[in-house]
């Protein structure tokens, strides 16, 4: 007896949908592609939030002559008044209308009460026209007609038109006034899909916000996107933006803070790629350290952006200026961006969205926010409430870019409490340096530390600076003092470090200026060292002569083997 196998049926790949740009920027990322073609989708929200703007977008992005899209308006507004007003946005073309675009009112038959002459109306439209784009708006204003008892026959006459429309493969829009407790309307049932826009208020500010509630067969992106109504029309940003895994650099590369001493610290500079938190109180230099760090990347022919909360640009221009840095040429050869971003009800998405573009734009390796503690009172009230979620988006987003990211926060000091950034956000950033305001012998001194390094070693003591006309300059180490993370620190009396025995302190900060860097001139050494150059020569001299230095032209190095005077 022989025994029959069956076939196994190999699986069949489903349909890809056809899909429909809807000509909105960042709206086509959160409904994961665009709008399936030949949907019927419901445009939804209370009113100003921009659905008439959405669906007059949605039109002039994809009707054609031979392709032509239909706006059909009841009740809401004339055609002539709806033109008056949205042909003052850029993506309107007034040459289109009457070719690619029709508009008809239907204010007569719908104020007749006739939902059948309605219905038979827009039959003959679409049989005149052969559109493959439909826009009814507003349909809700049916109600006001007919009274809210006549939800049942309205129901009745959506779903009728969704299934002629759809028999007729168009992809339409229906665009009402909802409430979002409506949303339980079995009308939501017939729709493929549904955006739903809103307004949030806080106090005096207003937010516009878009939610994909539904829609079929697409893997939308879940959650409340801001939108924002611009001379160019509506615009949306993903709250989940779009992330480049392989954007990050992965081959050890170093990049220089532009302070000297501090890459030492570091263990060698910036991992290229890290999100640096530099956080400090009021006055401990931090705009200085974060201007040194882009002069740094401009010097070595890169390019930059700083986004700045606090000043304006020209404000900060100015500023860096007093220190020998001037940015305004970086600005004009296009190497250098500064975004100001000021307004109150700003948010994060925003934010991003206007940093992306800029880094994309000029082919920045760095980017600089200065501050975190000025991003968030820009922030609209409604985004504060999740501020560290937000940062975790934006640091995570602009990293994946492949740029090094330097942020600057404030921070509130207390004897008893050492912070390192604030805002709880230490989780957040690859690298920490941390800036105090100590008492040091009567006197206000500034101390910075590096806390953290997300796999790399750095130096873990504390290092006094000044902030001079040229810049930061790094001083001794505080390795002598206890209690420095208090702000009142006390000498001790400790044996004396024998790493260098026999030298001074003031010699032995040269001779660690010097090892492990390239041959450096006399110059060179004053500037990263402070030391004025009669007292350097002097210093210079005696450390040949024990044989800590060695000498090759006007330049000074390290002599490798060890010496104990």
């Amino acid at each position: 007896m022989v025994r029959k196998h069956a076939r196994t049926k190999a699986p069949t790949e489903p349909a890809p949908l056809a899909m429909v740009n809807t000509g909105v920027p960042g709206l086509d990322q959160v409904l994961g592609g665009g709008l399936p073609a030949l949907s019927f989708n419901i445009i939804a929200g209370s009113p100003g939030t921009g659905k008439t703007t959405l669906a007059m977008q949605l039109l002039f992005a994809n009707a054609t002559a031979e392709r032509p899209g239909l706006f059909l308006t009841l009740l809401g507004e004339t055609a002539l008044k709806m033109l008056r007003y949205q042909q003052q946005f850029t993506f309107f073309d007034l040459d289109r209308v009457g070719s690619d675009i029709h508009f008809t009112n239907l204010s007569a038959e719908t104020l007749s009460g006739d939902l059948d002459a309605v219905f038979e109306r827009i039959t003959q439209e679409v049989e005149r026209l052969r559109p493959a784009f439909v826009v009814v708006d507003s349909f809700r204003s049916l109600i006001r007609v007919h009274g809210e008892r006549s939800n049942g026959q309205l129901d009745h006459f959506v779903q009728g038109l969704a299934l002629h429309l759809t028999t007729w493969e168009i992809t339409s829009f229906l665009v009402g006034e909802y409430e979002e407790p409506e949303l339980r309307n079995p009308i939501f049932t017939v729709a493929d899909g549904i955006l739903w826009l809103s307004q949030a208020i806080d106090r005096n500010s207003v937010v516009r916000k878009l939610q994909v509630v539904k829609s079929r067969g697409m893997e939308t992106m879940p959650g409340l996107h801001t939108a924002r109504i611009t001379a160019g029309g509506l615009q949306v940003f993903p709250r989940i933006p779009e992330r480049r895994p392989e954007g990050r650099p992965k081959d050890g590369q170093r990049i220089s803070t532009g302070i000297p001493g501090l890459d030492e610290m570091m263990g060698g500079g910036i991992p290229a790629g890290d999100s640096v938190v530099l956080a400090g109180p009021s006055g401990s230099g931090k705009t200085t350290f974060a201007i040194q760090f882009v002069a740094a990347g401009l010097r070595e022919g890169g390019s930059a952006v700083i986004a700045v909360f606090e000043e304006h640009p020209e404000v900060y221009l100015d500023r860096a200026k007093t220190f020998g840095v001037d940015f305004r040429d970086s600005v004009r050869k296009g190497k250098l961006r500064i975004i100001y971003l000021r307004p109150l009800d700003l948010s994060v998405d925003e934010t991003l969205a206007e940093i992306r573009a800029a880094v994309q734009q000029i082919g920045a390796t760095r980017v600089v926010i200065d501050s975190i503690t000025g991003f968030e009172i820009a922030l609209a009230p409604t985004f504060r409430e999740d501020f560290r979620e937000s940062l975790y988006r934006l640091i995570g987003a602009l990293t994946s870019l492949g740029v090094t990211i330097y942020s600057t926060v404030e921070l509130f000091e207390s004897r008893d409490l050492f912070p390192l950034t604030g805002y709880q956000i230490s989780f957040l950033t690859d690298d920490i340096i941390n800036q105090r305001i100590v008492e040091m012998e009567g006197e206000l001194r500034r101390a910075l530390a590096v806390v953290k390094m997300r796999g790399s070693d750095h130096s873990h003591e504390f290092r006094a600076y000044d902030i001079t006309a040229t810049g930061v300059l790094l001083r001794e180490s505080l390795c002598h003092y206890d209690g420095v993370s208090t702000g009142v620190p006390t000498r001790q009396l400790r044996a004396p470090h024998q790493a260098h025995p026999g030298l001074t302190e003031q010699e032995a900060q040269v001779l660690e200026t010097i090892i492990g860097a390239e041959p450096l001139s006399a110059g060179e050494i004053a500037e990263r060292t402070g030391i004025l150059p009669a007292a350097l020569e002097t210093i210079l001299a005696r450390l040949m002569q024990l044989s800590y230095l060695g000498r090759k032209g006007r330049r000074y190095g390290g002599v490798t083997r060890s010496r104990s005077p």
